[in-house]
């Protein structure tokens, strides 16, 4: 099957980034390069890094951008930016995107055991290396089970998922996403089951679980925005409340102004904002954009621009960001 995604948000994206010909820039998650082909589009002079821990989308990107000689695609998880810049000799760039998405490709592929509706292999992992879902399934102890459709999933009926999922493990291995798919939907109540996808939340928690993503955007945030030059803008599109939640706090964090007790007179820290949101809330797909691309319904667009380094001094506003 060929790797196709629809870039998502994909004006909104290349305007949060506000592109410069001559400049830099990060597309942290390459997919099908529908982002990073744009981007590469309005470059004359500047640069583009894609990378993806996707071995298939890594080949795919290759290709799609050959025509660019001013495109790189490099093997490794937007986690680890730094060794990749690193390893091309760039110190700052003037743009990072991050497109949290899964992809189409990798829901459409059985055999990559994403979809609770195409019987595959349980997999899930998006570098096709280290621990898979069936491995999570079968050999985690149910209190984990529980935790992790809890907390990844907001999975109302997590602890009966694990418990199901224990006494069947012990009869035999649990193999495939329809195997499992059948068990979440046998803990649940008659009302939960005739919910639309009433497997999703915890498919989502064990492909967040495998793939460590929660970790992984918390290390790509910081990564991202240390590598910014003053100036530079940081765009993610979150798809779920969990990611959305992160973003939402560490931009918050990244502007936020004087940190003194609310009761002194007068401020004594020093410590002035790092970024301000070039939007005071989030950017939603349009109504066209939701008719043409029903995977775009949840999509939300965070925008942050620095606007000094740590180690120099910059504004003292904390009137410069404040999110809505």
């Amino acid at each position: 099957m060929e790797f196709q995604h629809i870039p998502v948000m994909l004006n909104e994206c290349m305007d949060g980034l506000d592109i410069k010909p001559g400049g830099t820039y990060v597309d942290g998650t390459a997919g099908g390069a529908g982002h990073s082909s744009e981007i590469a589009k309005r470059l004359t002079t500047g640069r583009l890094i894609a990378l993806d821990q996707d071995p298939d989308a890594v080949r795919t990107a290759r290709e799609r951008l050959a025509a660019y000689p001013n495109a790189q695609v490099v093997h490794i998880n937007f986690r680890n930016m730094r060794q990749a810049l690193d390893s091309l000799g760039v110190d700052r760039v003037d743009g990072v995107l991050l497109d949290l998405g899964i992809s189409s490709y990798q829901l459409d592929t059985a055999e990559r055991g994403f979809s609770y509706l195409k019987d595959a292999p349980l997999d899930m992992r998006m570098s096709k290396e280290g621990i898979s879902a069936r491995d999570l399934v079968n050999e985690s102890p149910p209190d984990e089970l529980s935790r992790i459709f809890r907390e990844f999933g907001e999975e109302r009926y997590a602890g009966r998922i694990a418990q199901n999922i224990a006494r069947r493990r012990a009869e035999k291995p649990i193999e495939t996403t329809l195997e499992l798919a059948e068990i979440i939907k046998a803990s649940m109540p008659a009302a939960a089951r005739r919910e639309k996808n009433p497997c999703k939340r915890s498919f989502q928690a064990l492909r967040i679980a495998v793939n460590s993503e929660l970790d992984a955007l918390s290390q790509g945030i910081d990564a991202a925005f240390d590598a910014l030059k003053p100036g530079g803008r940081l765009a993610i599109i979150t798809f779920h409340s969990l990611e959305d939640r992160m973003v939402k706090q560490k931009f918050a964090a990244l502007c936020k102004g004087c940190i003194c007790p609310p009761d002194f007179p007068v401020c004594v820290c020093g410590h002035t904002p790092e970024g301000r949101l070039p939007f005071r809330k989030p950017l939603l797909p349009s109504e066209e954009e939701l008719a043409r691309n029903r995977r775009s319904q949840s999509a939300k667009l965070r925008v942050i621009e620095k606007i000094k380094d740590r180690e120099t001094d910059g504004p003292s506003s904390t009137e410069l960001c404040r999110e809505g």
